[in-house]
């Protein structure tokens, strides 16, 4: 069994070097198990050194000149070779514990996809410490991956068309129900792991007012394709602030 770990990376010279370090640390799991895993990192067309970084930490980069998440994890996931792909992002921080229930699902045989629950590096007001138990919850329920984490079969994600690069934002949405149409045609399944939440920065909240956050997360509820497609509306994410 072969796993490839990619971290789709924007502008991340800051942040990045602290989630290599994370996963590879994370990623000894895998080596005592007799796992092969690979890293890529998909410079997605940064201005920064965020390509340098990833090299200098062993990192195989590839380059996406389209600045979309989705075409920057498709674009490492075109490189992988494992029989697994799991998408970490830049401003993540996996555990040895979580890494460690991924593969439980991984050698398991009845799992085609899976997710993590996911809570902030930082303390943050109640409203938002509200609304990640709020995504958790639905996580679990729906069985939606958070994009901080996707962990799916390498032959599953390229039989569904992987990342669907209509969407700036909420891919990962669109792949889970994807993903959960294909797990039951072949009788399989999709979990969200959530003894061992995924650290993930809370970055976002610093530079973007509670306005700002509130009024993109109603207009998506309210027009989720039409918002999620829309690079305009989806500017938080592609406005290079960090």
């Amino acid at each position: 069994m072969k796993l490839s770990i990619v971290i789709p990376a924007f502008n991340e010279e800051k942040l990045l070097p602290a989630t290599l370090d994370a996963v590879r640390a994370a990623a000894a799991v895998f080596t005592e198990a007799g796992v092969v895993w690979e890293l890529i990192v998909c410079d997605n067309n940064s201005t920064d050194g965020t390509a340098a970084v990833a090299r200098d930490r062993g990192a195989k980069v590839v380059f996406e000149p389209v600045n979309q998440i989705a075409r920057a994890r498709n674009a490492g996931a075109s490189v992988a070779t494992g029989d697994w792909l799991l998408f970490i992002d830049a401003d993540s921080l996996p555990s040895r514990e979580l890494l460690g229930d991924a593969l439980v699902e991984m050698r398991g045989g009845t799992t085609l996809f899976a997710g993590a629950a996911v809570t902030l590096d930082t303390a943050v007001p109640l409203g938002a410490r509200i609304a990640i138990m709020g995504w958790n919850a639905l996580s679990r329920g729906l069985c939606w991956m958070a994009g901080s984490f996707v962990l799916v079969e390498s032959a599953a994600f390229r039989e569904v068309g992987g990342f669907n690069q209509q969407f700036f934002a909420g891919e990962e949405v669109d792949l889970s129900r994807r993903l959960k149409r294909l797990s039951r045609r072949r009788g399989k399944q999709g979990v969200i792991l959530a003894r061992h939440p995924l650290v993930t920065s809370a970055r976002r909240l610093k530079l973007y007012s509670a306005w700002e956050l509130g009024r993109f997360f109603v207009r998506a509820s309210l027009r989720p394709w039409s918002t999620t497609a829309s690079r305009e509306a989806c500017g938080m994410w592609y406005d290079g602030k960090r």
